[in-house]
């Protein structure tokens, strides 16, 4: 999902001709005139599922651009550069102002978002190849609870908190690291990641888009810019007939329910259950902020020179017995221990301080969580929420009034049956 850095000398020739060059765990580098088609495709596909989705109100011409996409930057591009993992090179860059930011990686992390906030989430629909792959498994979806679908979408943000606190302190890119899809594109990778894409796409037969949905940081970026869009999708084409087949055929759970017969709550209750969670805030802000610090040293650990640094300091202790390849390198080199211990307590600085902030970061986004469930909303229609709503153009078809649009048979409303 990163760039990647081009290859610039020949490997050595080793002696043994047994020896075995390790496989890269990056495809390898585009040429410029490669990269710039990939931008073109992005750019065209992105505003191709935006037509089909608002202009041209069709389902199946969202599955086939995304059958492309899964084609084009899933198998073929092998899933790098995405924008999904670009989140962590943005982050990196602008900790560190010694790396770039190459244009691809820039254009692939904004021009997604940049279509959201005026056309919704068309990058989701039928551009993301990790979405698409999923959609096309979903055979039977079942409806998760709203108690627990909001939940679990605090997930996406927990991990971006993460996965910018690994990028800004040099720890790794972790959305890269653990992309469960990608080694399926690749056909290749560490068995514990395929298994885990597999699980996803297993999951993604009943449950719809579980990884979109649960744990994309990507796309939970998507769905702010998208909360404020200028177009979105709207159901019915016409006049909402309160028939509620759209939220039947929603398989994300995204459809907001017609407050029109809804029976309106005491504002009493609103304004104190709102005070009460506006002064909670803060409080889940700092609490987050300084379990944040405790946390920092154990990610620490993760990263490498602490994680040599530790290693040394045992067997200099004696604490443990013989050494490994890492301490056995380091000793070969010119480093002296004090360098690397004062290395390694500035690597537990940087962490300390980035997780403190994420911990914030945390408590921030738990406290608005609750604030959004708290407001109600009072809606005349039946309507896609516009931060969550995925643009797949499933809810167009079971909408009578679309129907009636097209000229296509309207089926009979199921009859009412006595308790």
């Amino acid at each position: 999902m990163a760039q990647v850095v081009a290859q610039r000398f020949p490997p050595p020739q080793f002696t043994e001709t047994s020896h075995v060059l390790p496989v890269p765990t990056e495809p390898a580098v585009r040429a410029l005139g490669l990269e710039d088609l990939d931008l073109v495709v992005l750019i065209a596909a992105l505003a191709l599922v935006s037509w089909l989705v608002l202009r041209k109100r069709s389902r199946r011409g969202v599955v086939a651009v995304g059958i492309f996409s899964v084609l084009y930057f899933g198998f073929w591009r092998k899933g790098c550069v995405c924008s999904i993992g670009s989140i962590q090179n943005f982050a990196q860059a602008l900790s560190d102002s010694s790396m770039g930011l190459p244009l691809v990686v820039l254009v692939f992390g904004l021009a997604p978002l940049l279509f959201a906030l005026f056309f919704g989430r068309a990058f989701c629909a039928g551009v993301c190849p990790h979405g698409v792959l999923q959609d096309l498994v979903l055979l039977k979806p079942v409806k998760v609870p709203a108690w627990l679908d909001h939940s679990l979408r605090l997930l996406a943000w927990i991990y971006l908190g993460l996965a910018v606190v690994f990028a800004v302190t040099g720890g790794g890119y972790i959305i890269c690291q653990y992309d469960p899809f990608v080694p399926i594109f690749r056909l290749s990778g560490s068995l514990t990641m395929v298994l885990l894409g597999v699980s996803f796409l297993l999951a993604g037969v009943f449950v719809g888009r579980p990884y979109c949905r649960f744990l994309c940081p990507y796309g939970a970026l998507l769905g702010v810019a998208a909360s404020v869009s200028k177009w979105r999708v709207r159901i019915t084409p016409d006049t909402c007939t309160q028939c509620r087949l759209c939220e039947e055929a929603c398989p994300f759970g995204v459809i907001n329910k017609s407050s029109v017969n809804a029976p309106a709550p005491p504002r009493v209750h609103d304004k104190r259950r709102l005070l009460v969670l506006l002064v909670l805030l803060p409080v889940l802000v700092a609490g987050g902020f300084g379990l944040g610090g405790l946390a920092g040293g154990a990610l620490a650990r993760k990263h490498r020179t602490v994680n040599l640094a530790e290693r040394i300091q045992l067997e200099e202790a004696g604490t443990v017995t013989g050494t490994t390849d890492a301490s056995n390198a380091f000793r070969a080199g010119t480093d002296s221990v004090d360098s690397l211990y004062a290395q390694a307590r500035a690597v537990q600085h940087r962490y300390s301080v980035a997780a403190r902030w994420c911990g914030a970061w945390i408590g921030l986004v738990m406290g608005l969580k609750l604030l959004s469930l708290a407001i109600i909303r009072r809606r005349p229609d039946y309507e896609a929420d516009q931060a969550r709503c995925l643009s797949c153009a499933r809810c167009y078809r079971s909408c009578p009034q679309e129907l009636q649009r097209l000229g296509l048979p309207v089926p009979e409303p199921p009859k009412a049956t006595n308790g």
